[in-house]
C-alpha cells in the first residue's frame, strides 16, 4: 500500500502564519502536523512508499522535511508546479498526476496533509481488509452549514455507500466524509476515467461520488475526533485541545 498525502493548497484562511509556510508543516504540540499523521501510519507497517503532493510555492519546505524525516518507507515529494490559490490544480488532478508520476499499481491510502486527529489510522486499514473494497471515512455532522460544504453519503447497516454527492444544497444525511480514503489497487486505475468522464476535480472526495456510481464502495464510522485548521482561531483552538490527547 501507498500512503499519498495532499499538500498542494495555499491555506489563504489562515494568512499571514502559512503565505510563505505550508500547512502540513504548522506545529501541534511537538510535532508538525504532517508528523503526526504519517508516525502513526507508519506504525501500522503497512505501507511501502509515502507520496507527498506539493505546490511549487512550498516544495522546498517539504524536501528539506524529508531529508530529516526517519519512516520506514522511502519518502517522494512532487511539485504539481501551481504557484498560487488561482493556478492550483484541485485535489483530484493531483491526485491523478501522483499516480501517472509516480506509475502507481497498488492499493492506495490517501489523506489530506492538514488534519489533526485523536485516532490511529490502523483501524481504516483493517476496515479496508475486511472489505476488499475502495473504502472512506464517515462522522456524524449535526450542522447543516457543515454539511453543505462537505461530501456527503447514504450508507446501509453494512457501510455500503448507496450514493455520495459533494458540498449538496440539500445534504441526505448526516454523515459527513473526511478527506481519507484507501483506494483499492484495481480503482487506482478509474481516477482518470472519472475526471474524463466529468466527475469534480477541487475537491478530493469529488472521484469518490463518481466512483460509487460504478462500484462497491464502504463507510467506516470514524473512531474518534477530527480537528478542523481552517482558520488562525482554529489553530489556536486545536494546539490547546492537543496538549490533552493521546492518539488511541
Amino acid at each position: 500500500m501507498i500512503c499519498m498525502v495532499l499538500a498542494a493548497g495555499y491555506a489563504t484562511r489562515l494568512y499571514p502564519l502559512t503565505e510563505n509556510f505550508p500547512k502540513p508543516l504548522l506545529k501541534v504540540k511537538d510535532k508538525t502536523i504532517l508528523d503526526w499523521l504519517l508516525d502513526d501510519i507508519d506504525s501500522a507497517k503497512e505501507i511501502s512508499k509515502y507520496v507527498i503532493i506539493s505546490n511549487h510555492k512550498f516544495v522546498e519546505h517539504f524536501e528539506n522535511w524529508a531529508k530529516n524525516k526517519k519512516l520506514s518507507a522511502p519518502i517522494v515529494v512532487l511539485d504539481d508546479g501551481s504557484t498560487d490559490n488561482d493556478n492550483r490544480l484541485g485535489a483530484v488532478k493531483d491526485i491523478e498526476f501522483a499516480i501517472e508520476k509516480e506509475n502507481i499499481d497498488e492499493d492506495l491510502l490517501i489523506i489530506a496533509g492538514d488534519n489533526v486527529l485523536d485516532f490511529s489510522f490502523g483501524g481504516f486499514i483493517n476496515y479496508f481488509k475486511e472489505k476488499n473494497a475502495t473504502c472512506v471515512m464517515r462522522y456524524f455532522e449535526e450542522r447543516e452549514e457543515k454539511l453543505k460544504k462537505t461530501g456527503v453519503v447514504v450508507v446501509d447497516d453494512n457501510g455500503f455507500i448507496k450514493s455520495m454527492v459533494e458540498k449538496p444544497p440539500v445534504p441526505p444525511s448526516n454523515w459527513a466524509v473526511p478527506p481519507f480514503y484507501i483506494y483499492k489497487k484495481d480503482d487506482v486505475k478509474l481516477v482518470k476515467k472519472g475526471i474524463d468522464s466529468g466527475c469534480g476535480t477541487d475537491a478530493p472526495g469529488s472521484f469518490i461520488a463518481w466512483l460509487c456510481t460504478q462500484c462497491d464502495v464502504y463507510a467506516m464510522e470514524m473512531p474518534g475526533k477530527r480537528y478542523d485548521i481552517g482558520n488562525l482561531e482554529s489553530y489556536k483552538a486545536v494546539e490547546e485541545a492537543y496538549q490533552g490527547i493521546t492518539i488511541r
